[in-house]
C-alpha cells in the first residue's frame, strides 16, 4: 500500500469550477474554504485547469491515462529487451 500512489480528491470538472468562481471575483481563501481545498493545492490546480473548459479536462484524464499505460508497456518491453541480452551475451 506505500507504493501506491496518493488517489486525487478532485477530477477536473471540480477543479475547473473553482478557478472559475475565484476568476469571477470571488476571494481565493473563501472557494478554497467552501471546496475544501488548502491555497496551496488550488495555486499548483491553476496553472493546469486555468482556460480549459469541462470537455478539455476529461479528454486531459482520458489523454493521462492512455500515456499511463504506455508507460507501462515500454518498460515491460525495455526489460524484455534487457532479459534478452544478458541471455545472449
Amino acid at each position: 500500500m506505500k507504493d501506491e500512489p496518493k488517489k486525487a480528491r478532485f477530477a477536473g470538472e471540480p477543479i475547473i469550477q473553482m478557478i472559475k468562481e475565484q476568476e469571477a471575483g470571488e476571494k481565493t481563501a473563501d472557494v478554497c474554504r467552501r471546496h475544501g481545498v488548502s491555497q496551496r493545492s488550488f495555486y499548483n490546480y491553476k496553472p493546469r485547469y486555468g482556460g480549459t473548459k469541462p470537455s478539455d479536462a476529461k479528454r486531459l484524464r482520458a489523454l493521462e491515462t492512455e500515456n499511463a499505460k504506455l508507460k507501462k508497456l515500454l518498460a515491460g518491453q525495455m526489460l524484455d529487451t534487457a532479459m534478452l541480452r544478458d541471455v545472449n551475451s
